[in-house]
């Protein structure tokens, strides 16, 4: 089977297009045939050993994928070859990867391969960020740092199907407009605009409630200043390079919370939420309150070009990659 492999950390340019030997099931896993793989920024981190935690050489990118059971493993009794089903597990960028059984998930009828590649990270981390880390409610305002991004697309969507009044916050006019038709109600661009004082503008003073950031860098500061009185500040990640280092007296001024959002140990520790999770992505995405918004989708021979887009932060919503 055609992979794409990375042999050793460097870059995109460590990456080659290689044969090699079909996958067996160990106990405990599927095997599945990959029809499409969605790419994250952290896959980048990866390739260069700089994300939170490192895969065994060689490994694929792709972190999340949809694709059709052809071989189960001793153990395995739920699953059954022909079933379609989407994860969260590794190496998704080859014909065929084997997944522990416990990742899997079964894609509704009514989801696209395109969609089911595109929902599991980013909406799947966006979904327990504000509903399980910050517990947003109907009628709280929720600003999104790099709201164009696919996490911040993921975010503004969710955001808006839970009720709550969303400020898009991004660096250029185009992708906030891509925020406003993905359910943005307002809009800052932070690379004209003061991020703080238009966030306290747009809140009438009060602040914002809940701000959602995976980027970092210059503008999570500046946020957390505007942040409501028992506001929820959400650390998700770091798109920008730079991990900030916030004063803790604002916490404190601000009576606030400061909340990580790490979505693997989630779905590790409590499986079955992260699974009621997921049903609650499906249904929304079945009634059209969520619609992955795709990027590009590049076939297996141009994985680096399509990683290329996210780590050049070009990406205005979902990369996949079509295997």
């Amino acid at each position: 089977m055609k992979a794409v492999l990375c042999r050793e950390l460097g870059g995109l340019e460590k990456l080659s297009l290689e044969n090699i030997e079909d996958p067996v099931p160990a106990p405990g896993e599927v095997v599945i045939q990959v029809k499409m793989a969605g790419l994250n920024f952290f896959d980048t981190l990866m390739l260069v050993g700089q994300y939170q935690y490192k895969l065994e050489l060689p490994f694929s990118p792709g972190s999340e994928g949809v694709g059709v059971i052809t071989a189960i493993g001793e153990g395995v009794t739920v699953w059954s070859p022909g079933d379609r089903v989407a994860a969260f597990a590794n190496n998704f960028c080859r014909q065929k990867v084997a997944v522990p059984a416990e990742r899997l998930f079964r894609v509704p009828d009514h989801i696209t391969d395109e969609q089911a590649a595109s929902l599991v990270v980013t909406y799947g981390t966006s979904l327990h960020a504000l509903r399980d880390r910050a517990g947003l409610k109907s009628g709280e305002s929720l600003a999104v740092l790099g709201a164009a991004g696919g996490a911040g697309l993921a975010a503004v969507e969710i955001g808006k199907a839970i009720g709550a009044k969303v400020i898009a916050c991004a660096s250029s006019a185009t992708k906030l407009e891509l925020a406003t038709v993905c359910g943005a109600s307002m809009t800052i661009n932070y690379a004209e605009e003061d991020l703080k004082e238009r966030l306290r503008s747009l809140t009438h003073g009060k602040g914002v409630d809940v701000i959602y950031d995976p980027v970092g860098g210059v503008y999570s500061e500046a946020a957390l200043r505007s942040i409501a009185w028992e506001g929820r500040f959400l650390v998700v990640g770091f798109a920008a390079g730079n991990i900030p280092r916030l004063p803790l007296n604002l916490p404190l001024l601000k009576g606030c919370d400061v909340r990580g959002v790490f979505w693997t140990p989630f779905l590790e520790r409590n499986p079955d939420r992260y699974r009621e999770n997921m049903a609650q992505i499906f249904a929304w995405t079945r009634t059209r309150k969520l619609s992955p918004h795709v990027h590009a989708v590049f076939p297996l021979a141009e994985t680096s070009k399509a990683l290329a887009i996210l780590a050049n932060r070009e990406a205005r919503g979902k990369v996949l990659v079509r295997i």
